[in-house]
């Protein structure tokens, strides 16, 4: 699906930010979506987040129900965010709760590696779309004024892209 070069720019946004938000449908008739902060524990990115999770968890049932999930990332400072669409697993692989073990997850796991709730979820990112402005906010305004001054144009101050579906 992407190049391996478009892989490393999407793991270039997104691994500093760390943190993104994670968008399920909630399990209510409704359809109603509900969205909740999971933080990035690997350092590569080949298409699949994978965060943990106590598999107890509203996620992991809303999950079961409908696969499909969003997840977000934001750095507003930097005028970055990313939007990943894909479809996530729980997943119990001791090898993948070895490999991203650390200091930040034990401390939500009173058992450690051993406890009984603990789980991955891992999320195959079919599709997305990222901002990444390059501009600083005066050269930002001065696009935004310029383009509205000039019919037919927009603001051009930074890359934004779709990958995975139909341009």
């Amino acid at each position: 699906m992407s190049t391996p070069e478009h892989k490393q720019l999407i793991w270039n946004l997104i691994k500093d930010i760390n943190v993104g938000m994670l968008v399920t449908k909630e399990r209510a008739s409704d359809d109603s979506m509900r969205a909740r902060p999971m933080h990035l524990v690997q350092d590569e990115y080949d298409n699949t987040l994978y965060f943990y999770t106590p598999r107890d968890a509203a996620k992991v049932f809303e999950i079961q129900q409908d696969r499909d999930v969003c997840i977000t990332f934001s750095d507003p400072q930097n005028d970055v965010y990313v939007s990943l669409t894909g479809t996530a697993r729980l997943t119990e692989d001791k090898a993948l709760i070895d490999k991203y073990w650390n200091d930040w997850v034990a401390a939500w796991f009173e058992d450690g590696k051993d406890d009984p709730r603990l789980a991955m979820l891992a999320v195959k990112i079919n599709k997305g779309e990222h901002w990444d402005t390059k501009e600083s906010k005066v050269v930002q305004m001065l696009e935004i004024a310029e383009a509205s001054d000039s019919k037919g144009s927009t603001p051009d101050y930074g890359e934004h892209d779709k990958f995975g579906v139909s341009r």
